[in-house]
């Protein structure tokens, strides 16, 4: 059983990476399951969890009732007597209607019982606007989450990421939230097919870079990578930093690279206003201050909910170009 990255072999898709890692981590626990809507014999509304019924049985792989708050209520009870419960929440909106649980309960309950109750759980679930999906099957909440002592929140920016990142968080004894982003589910990456971890809480320096900083969650990831080429035609050498893990957020490697480069932005699908890039702006304030040239930037979606018309949506959700368009405001305004 390896605990750490391994060398990369082939290539999958986001979705067959997250597929695979769940039925590894079942064959590797017993105590693995599976429970949300359509995650049997549907294999999932995204195919996440295709074949795994015929493998495990309807016991590991349990297709619920339309409830949230029910879905969600067994995922704790289950956790806390003993199992390794992953619950799925086809879309992030849905987690409005289970906040208590997550909130008040599964978040709260090491704390309310002096460390003694253990709640190995993972949320898995999908965010993100551009399919089409309107207002409520669209959203990217992470920042909710992140605000709440007790939950550990990843976001994956690619194949590689999101089987790492799935099996830490199943195989970490506290309640992990796992934020999948729905456009990227047909990107291709090397993936091993060995069990890997990523360890949680530690950043990825994507690009290195020496004279500009971005900070990039989930999908901006690839739209930083983008806009750093684009970039590199003006002379500028970007630094792309993945996150991996938003809570625990990695502040030490963020820094480091403001420090050397003097100059940053953070780039998130979520609205801009309250998003997590006020938070992680306000980290690099406070610990590099004096080492910036500029202030920090951010990136983010308008203040509105996620438009339906494929045109709308499509001016509602920031990008390569929005980013290189902010890194020269930022550079023209310093200047």
């Amino acid at each position: 059983m390896t605990t750490t990255e391994a060398p990369v072999a082939r290539e999958l898709t986001y979705v067959a990476a997250v597929g695979e890692a769940f039925g590894q981590l079942m064959r590797e626990d017993p105590n693995v399951f599976i429970c949300g809507e359509d995650v049997s014999l549907y294999g999932s509304v995204f195919g996440v969890t295709r074949g795994l019924l015929a493998e495990f049985g309807p016991e590991r792989v349990v297709d619920t009732p339309i409830s949230e708050s029910g879905i969600m209520g067994l995922g704790l009870g289950a956790a806390a007597t003993g199992l390794r419960p992953i619950v799925d929440i086809m879309f992030m909106d849905f987690m409005t209607v289970c906040m208590d649980e997550i909130v008040n309960q599964i978040a709260k309950m090491k704390y309310m019982f002096g460390g003694k109750a253990v709640l190995p759980l993972t949320i898995h679930t999908m965010a993100g606007a551009g399919s089409s999906m309107a207002a409520q099957h669209s959203q990217s909440l992470e920042a909710w989450f992140c605000h709440v002592p007790g939950l550990k929140v990843v976001m994956p920016s690619g194949p590689y990421e999101a089987k790492g990142l799935l099996v830490a968080a199943v195989r970490d004894d506290n309640p992990v939230m796992v934020i999948n982003t729905k456009t990227l589910l047909g990107m291709r990456a090397e993936v091993p097919e060995a069990l890997y971890e990523i360890p949680l809480g530690k950043a990825n320096v994507v690009r290195p870079g020496t004279n500009f900083t971005i900070v990039a969650i989930g999908r901006m990831v690839s739209e930083s990578l983008k806009a750093a080429e684009t970039l590199a035609a003006d002379g500028l050498d970007v630094e792309v930093i993945d996150p991996r893990t938003l809570q625990p957020f990695d502040t030490e490697t963020v820094v480091a690279s403001v420090r050397k480069t003097h100059r940053a932005l953070i780039a998130h699908e979520a609205v801009r206003f309250g998003g997590i890039g006020a938070e992680f702006a306000a980290q690099i304030q406070e610990e590099a201050f004096d080492h910036l040239d500029a202030p920090v930037g951010r990136v983010g979606a308008p203040f509105s909910p996620v438009p339906f018309s494929p045109v709308l949506e499509k001016e509602y959700m920031p990008n390569a170009d929005r980013i290189v368009s902010e890194v020269r405001r930022i550079l023209g305004k310093q200047a």
